[in-house]
């Protein structure tokens, strides 16, 4: 049976319907905030041939991967249902125990109800932002600044502004001038190895920054990743360990770097009114952080002694340092000039005026290198010459290598034989 196709309908009949409606704008404050420059770069070198000095990746072959995972099957094994199971929002008993005793070891007496686990540390400054700023509040930073911290209070709507300091850190006189004029919320900083510069703040300029806390009525946020990677020198207190700032400091910290950044485990010692704002935030992002993530990371720490894990990662990450250092002389212009970090993973160096170090990445990544350069790091005018570069990822043999191959694109680009 032939079935007979429809009439036309005719021109004058057709009905055009509407163009649908643009969807609503983006919030500003996205609009606003830019992504990660570290990010990108790491996008674009993800080729294997790079000798990547971009991101601020710990070594994996330094991960104890063998005994992470022990800990994972014995979770998993022994208390499945509750290792897949809803937690609460403050965290899990055992592991918020141990990280109290491990804090109180260090010079801060602290209860487990004094800490909140949040999913790595990065979580605790966005839940941080979400409980004390509010859109037009002021944030004060250090100059330079970690970047993501820079993202965090940016997207709040902060007002970030930058406290002048120099190779020790910020200056506490600074810092006041700055409270009494601009009535901060916070004052954020890393003052142990801090990303970028790995400088560490000495134990009297701590001090005054917590007298200056006490005297004029501010948040202290302290960001310590990277204080247990201490290759020479000795521990400096935390901040929060001083009488002035002990009611008003919130002390993050993290696994990322001395266990494993996957695992995406933080914590932050807080205030109890502030830590239950947090904690009231983070039921809105998250509800908890994993819970076989925290009962794996308990089960790791009872079982295996992290402090002598560290002490062989600090020991590897301080020959990575060595390599580095020997090499810059080669590797960067004849004029540059670069600090010697006591740990960490970062290491600051700024070339002499003139030279633009984002504008000279391209011909550097062309080299089958990189760094990331300084500029975005900083909250006001920026130091165009200045770059970081992370010493931990590769092995010597390979930054020898790098910072040859860095060699090569500066003398090019710049047409210099030094």
């Amino acid at each position: 049976m032939t079935v007979a196709e429809p009439a036309p309908v005719p021109a004058a009949a057709q009905v055009h319907a509407p163009a649908p409606a643009p969807v609503p704008s983006l919030a500003a404050r996205v609009r606003s905030v830019g992504g990660s420059p570290v990010r990108d770069i790491l996008a674009v070198t993800a080729r294997p041939e790079v000798i990547n000095f971009a991101g601020g990746l710990p070594a994996p072959e330094l991960f104890d991967a063998e005994a992470i995972a022990a800990a994972y099957q014995a979770v998993l094994t022994g208390s499945p249902a509750r290792a897949l199971q809803y937690a609460t929002t403050e965290g899990e008993p055992a592991l918020r125990a141990a990280l109290a005793a491990r804090t109180s070891v260090r010079g801060l007496p602290t209860d487990p109800d004094d800490i909140l686990v949040t999913t790595g540390s990065q979580q605790a400054l966005s839940l941080l932002a979400t409980a004390l700023i509010e859109p037009g509040d002021t944030v004060l930073v250090e100059n330079p600044c970690y970047l993501a911290a820079l993202q965090a209070f940016g997207l709040a709507g902060a007002r970030v502004l930058a406290v002048p300091g120099d190779a020790d850190g910020v200056d506490p006189a600074a810092l006041e001038r700055l409270v009494v004029r601009e009535r901060p919320k916070l004052f954020y900083t890393v003052p142990t190895f801090q990303n970028p510069t790995g400088r560490t703040m000495p134990a009297d300029r701590r001090a005054a920054v917590a007298a200056v806390a006490a005297r004029r009525g501010v948040w202290i946020v302290e960001d310590d990743p990277y204080g247990e990677l201490r290759f020479e020198g000795e521990r400096v207190p935390w901040i929060a360990s001083y009488a002035d700032a002990r009611d008003r400091t919130v002390l993050l910290g993290s696994f990322s770097k001395v266990m494993a950044p996957g695992l995406r485990l933080g914590w932050l010692r807080a205030p109890a009114g502030l830590r239950r704002a947090c904690a009231v935030a983070k039921q809105a992002a998250d509800l908890h952080t994993p819970t076989v993530n925290q009962l794996a990371a308990a089960r790791y720490l009872a079982d295996n002694d992290l402090d002598a894990h560290v002490a062989r990662v600090a020991a590897a990450y301080g020959a990575r340092r060595d390599a580095m250092l020997a090499g810059l002389a080669d590797a960067l212009p004849e004029g540059s000039v670069w600090d010697r970090p006591e740990g960490g993973m970062f290491l600051w160096a700024r070339l002499p005026d003139g030279h633009d170090t984002t504008a000279l990445l391209p011909e550097v990544v062309r080299h089958d290198v990189a760094y990331v350069p300084g500029a975005p790091f900083y909250a006001g005018e920026p130091d165009r010459a200045t770059l970081r570069v992370c010493f931990v990822t590769q092995t010597p043999d390979e930054i020898a290598e790098g910072l040859r191959r860095l060699g090569e694109a500066m003398r090019g680009r710049s047409g210099r034989g030094n």
